[in-house]
């Protein structure tokens, strides 16, 4: 007999709890599920409608490719995961990575357990300088290598920078000059840009059903970068 299957949304941080309720792993389908109708212990997981693959007004052509891509320090710890619900996030994540084929929007690859490569989602950012307003625009599917390299100074901070400068050359094609001189110019642009507060716009998340939480405040956001930059910088290889 067929088993009936009921999908489940369950955020990576509770898939013990959720396996110890009763819920089963489907590796085909990247998920975790029910497997039969009416298990009290997972009702709290039951999934939520799917999130469209296009978000109201998202621009998908918007930062493609691989670059060097610095969140203001102003604006650290308020990312798209830190504003909604942890269930939402996953909704998000795994639109984000069916959509994009399960590859890396920027190079390709896939996930490799053995190299620890894993697929992650990264957000595109426009910013307003007259309103001082960061709009979301784009959600993009980034493999672990690929994301190091777009938050390069937290690759610095791990010591991977030489790692994340030969990945960034080995997907552009860029010479190490010029690789070099793209991530100078990406440093100067997030300098200027760190200077100001700036408001988040998530309406394309809102717009898809999504609820948002208020994002840390600044005292907040800065007891939380001092402490991950510690830990990360006390990294075995940092």
């Amino acid at each position: 007999m067929a088993v009936e299957r009921v999908w489940l949304d369950v955020p990576y941080a509770e898939k013990d709890e959720a396996k110890r309720g009763g819920a089963r792993w489907d590796p085909a389908a990247r998920r975790w599920y029910a497997p039969r109708p009416g298990m009290a212990e997972l009702a709290r997981w039951t999934a939520a409608a799917d999130v469209p693959e296009l978000l109201p007004g998202e621009d998908r052509s918007l930062g493609s490719g691989l670059f060097v891509d610095l969140v203001p320090r102003t604006c650290w710890f308020t990312n798209v995961r830190s504003c909604v619900a942890p269930a939402d996030w996953e909704r998000l994540r795994r639109m984000i990575t069916r959509r994009a084929g399960l590859r890396c929007e920027a190079c390709g690859a896939g996930e490799d357990r053995e190299a620890r490569r894993w697929l992650e989602a990264h957000e595109r950012w426009t910013f307003d300088e007259a309103a001082r307003v960061q709009t979301l625009k784009r959600l993009i599917c980034l493999c672990t290598d690929c994301h190091t390299v777009t938050h390069f100074g937290l690759a610095q901070v791990r010591g991977l920078q030489d790692r994340a400068l030969a990945h960034l050359r080995k997907v552009t094609g860029m010479s190490e000059a010029r690789a070099r001189e793209h991530v100078e110019i990406a440093f100067e642009v997030w300098d200027h840009r760190s200077r100001h507060d700036w408001e988040l716009d998530l309406g394309i998340l809102t717009g898809a059903g999504v609820t948002l939480a208020a994002p840390p405040n600044a005292d907040a956001r800065a007891r939380v970068a001092v402490e991950t930059l510690n830990r990360m910088s006390k990294r075995p290889g940092a």
